[in-house]
């Protein structure tokens, strides 16, 4: 299986790595894209590079193997990775999170991932282990699927799509990424159907969501981030919508501003002290050049904190 994917924002990550950084922890590695820049501006940076996709650790492998043991690689979920190496201690000058969906993963019709090409409905990160999305469809029942297509799709008409795939599912079961995009298609009113994207693009992103327990990766690993940095090191998350972006968002802002104390209260009094600063107060987004290059790009915002 080939994996091929251009990374966003490498200038941006590339000025903002912190120039005499040792250790640099890669959480979503992909195919090496944004860490074989990294190894290859900073001569003496060691990676220590994880994900939970076999294809994307295999393409990861091939580009970095140039940096020989300046790049050690571990197949495992980022929030797994996270506590494994917060209980050993392990403390980073750089740390990358690439959040969503990779480009390889969209394009390769094997994975489920896209409505544009008629696949299995996998969508797993992991294909090694976990539910499918075609087993998930085929066992959840209505009121959850309603609740996932509405809070991870924010789709309008999540009871309509899920009533008719429940009624759907019934007579025969879905297979393929295909049949899911037409009856997404088929459920929302024509005149509703939005200008710029696929009807169907909510509700897979929803059931991705779901199967892969994103929000809840990203949760877990946020809640261990800042014991993983060093002082003076930095934090950087790249999202992709506003359901990744919020949480990250808030967390920065309440690493740098933890007082909880009433606003009247002219000095703090609940003791909590601030772990760093928002280097990026507003996120970072592509250039033009970039987008034109990469289409999707265009979404990607980054947002760096360093512990201080």
């Amino acid at each position: 299986m080939t994996f091929a994917h251009r990374p966003v924002l490498v200038e941006p990550i590339l000025a903002l790595c912190p120039p005499k950084a040792k250790l640099y922890l890669d959480f979503t590695l992909g195919g090496g894209g944004h860490a074989g820049a990294l190894l290859n501006k900073f001569s003496g940076l060691e990676l220590w590079g994880s994900d939970q996709d076999p294809a994307a650790l295999a393409a990861a492998k091939m580009t970095l193997a140039p940096f020989g043991e300046r790049a050690k690689i571990t197949k495992s979920d980022m929030a797994s990775q996270a506590s494994r190496l917060v209980e050993a201690g392990v403390k980073a000058d750089f740390v990358l999170v690439d959040l969503g969906v990779s480009s390889a993963q969209l394009d390769q019709k094997d994975r489920g991932f896209s409505f544009s090409q008629d696949g299995p409905l996998d969508m797993r990160m992991d294909p090694e282990g976990g539910t499918s999305a075609q087993e998930y469809l085929a066992q959840v029942d209505y009121s959850e699927l309603v609740r996932v297509l509405f809070e991870y799709g924010e789709e309008s008409f999540a009871k309509k799509i899920a009533s008719d795939l429940i009624q759907r599912r019934g007579k025969k079961p879905l297979e393929t990424t295909k049949e899911l995009a037409e009856l997404v298609y088929q459920s929302i009113p024509r005149k509703f159907h939005p200008q710029k994207i696929h009807p169907a693009t909510k509700t897979f992103q929803a059931i991705r969501i779901k199967i892969n327990d994103e929000m809840g990766q990203l949760e877990r690993f946020l809640e261990q981030a800042i014991p993983l940095l060093n002082l003076g090191g930095r934090l950087a998350m790249i999202s992709f919508h506003s359901l990744e972006d919020r949480p990250v968002k808030q967390a920065f802002l309440a690493w740098e501003k933890p007082c909880i104390c009433p606003p009247e209260f002219p000095v703090c009094n609940c003791g909590r002290l601030p772990l760093g600063v928002r280097v990026t107060k507003k996120p970072i987004t592509a250039e033009p050049e970039e987008t034109k290059a990469n289409p999707r790009a265009r979404s990607a915002k980054l947002r760096v904190f360093e512990r201080t």
